[in-house]
């Protein structure tokens, strides 16, 4: 049986992972299995009314054997994680006493503590037998899906589900079931803290998370060393302490050893699809649309211009059309890459498209090839009379006060680039959770 859920938390607090470790601890007394690892599905980041990083969640129970993992929850309620069995229970009436008692912790655990009294909050609910084709999980995070299209899927596939209030959460809660993580995928170790401490600010060493990243091979995202800044730790008033992203799932425990922090209960490992670049799609610049992650090529038409906020505005251009693209100033350093940008440069833009003002927000910049700039350094000199000539004005030429004679150009060397051919990627402080980080890019290549 697959469970999805979405939409439970919001911008004051809530954390529909944590929700997820309170009914996986929960379904496991009954005496039914965790499947694999429970799912962390990172959703379109477009979206105009996600709460923060439009995650949806989702995870398989059954009847394991073999060796389990533990995954987390302290207390007395460890979690562990099954591999699923080929045999079927034949009883019916088993099934559905198990199918009856699991509906009713769910709408119990959602109805506690989701936060409902939030307006833009929409808690979404499925459970279905057979996982759904990944199809949806790919529309789910490239496109704004309509709640109609899930509520017809659902119904042709005989799903139970519940909607609260507009019930747009099933819509993260199907994408999420239909992820199969098989082209890539990742792992989380989420802590949570102590419920008291819930809302307060959170005591983690920075030490001790530097020593983590320099030390474990294969994570990421865990400190932004520029920017000085602690990247596993959220700053939502949510029960997240940490979170340790990366590739293989037995280091994160021992990471999470390492990092010194104020004391905290429980913790769940994470598959997911963060750091994937599972988002992005190539387009062309005339087939832009609003809310898409798009990976589009053209030459740089308007040279960098930094407007109010400190963002940083170019455009470029291919055969057909154009369009402005943005390093607002949350990127940080990333804005001096673009400023060295220049008309004629061949680049490749990979971001978000934004509706208004109609932008790509960007996150990664290929520099394919840097145009040939040049920049006058003196004046022409008059053929006639050997005296430096005198703009006429920006952009029409030069003239000699004494002769009238006219020149097009003053003597002109070659500019200097401060921006070569390469990729250039946002600091960890402004990345977001499904880009994928070069680090992750090099390591998949060797």
């Amino acid at each position: 049986m697959w469970i999805g859920i979405d939409d439970t938390d919001s911008r004051r607090g809530g954390c529909t992972t944590y929700l997820a470790g309170v009914l996986l601890s929960k379904v496991q007394k009954l005496g039914l299995d965790l499947i694999g690892y429970p799912r962390l599905v990172r959703l379109n980041p477009n979206v105009p009314w996600k709460t923060r990083g439009n995650g949806a969640v989702s995870f398989q129970i059954g009847f394991g054997g073999g060796t389990p993992i533990k995954i987390g929850w302290m207390k007395g309620n460890d979690v562990w994680s099954y591999p699923l069995m080929n045999n079927q229970i034949d009883d019916s009436a088993l099934v559905d006493r198990f199918i009856d008692r699991i509906k009713k912790i769910l709408l119990n655990e959602i109805k506690s503590f989701a936060e409902l009294s939030e307006d833009n909050t929409n808690p979404g609910l499925v459970m279905v037998s057979d996982q759904f084709d990944e199809s949806w999980y790919w529309q789910a995070v490239h496109r704004i899906i309509q709640k109609d299209e899930i509520v017809s899927l659902l119904t042709r596939k005989d799903a139970w589900f519940r909607e609260f209030k507009n019930g747009r959460g099933i819509i993260g809660a199907t994408g999420s079931i239909a992820w199969t993580g098989k082209h890539d995928n990742t792992f989380e170790l989420i802590s949570y803290r102590k419920k008291k401490r819930w809302g307060s600010s959170r005591s983690i060493d920075e030490n001790s998370v530097i020593k983590i990243d320099e030390t474990s091979s294969l994570t990421f995202d865990n400190y932004d060393y520029v920017n000085h800044h602690v990247n596993i730790m959220p700053h939502s008033p949510c029960p997240v302490l940490f979170g340790i992203r990366g590739d293989k799932a037995e280091e994160l425990a021992s990471c999470m050893n390492d990092i010194q922090c104020e004391s905290f209960d429980e913790w769940l490992i994470f598959a997911s699809n963060q750091g994937t670049d599972d988002h992005l799609v190539v387009s062309s610049i005339t087939d832009l649309e609003s809310f898409q992650s798009v990976i589009i090529e053209g030459v740089v038409s308007k040279k960098p211009v930094t407007i109010a906020g400190g963002h940083v505005i170019f455009s470029i251009s291919d055969e057909a059309s154009s369009v402005d693209c943005a390093a607002y100033e949350p990127t940080k350093q990333f804005r001096n890459v673009v400023r060295g940008l220049d008309v004629g440069d061949v680049v490749k833009v990979f971001g978000g498209v934004r509706k208004e003002p109609f932008t790509v927000n960007v996150e990664k910049l290929e520099i394919k090839s840097c145009a040939m700039v040049y920049e006058k350094v003196e004046n022409p000199v008059c053929p006639v009379c050997g005296k430096h000539m005198k703009s006429k004005g920006h952009g029409q030429g030069f003239v000699c006060k004494k002769c009238k004679t006219t020149a097009k150009k003053g003597k002109m060397k070659r500019k200097n680039r401060i921006v070569q051919k390469g990729i250039y990627e946002v600091p960890v402080c402004a990345r977001r959770h499904l880009s994928k980080p070069l680090l992750r890019s090099e390591r998949q290549k060797g």
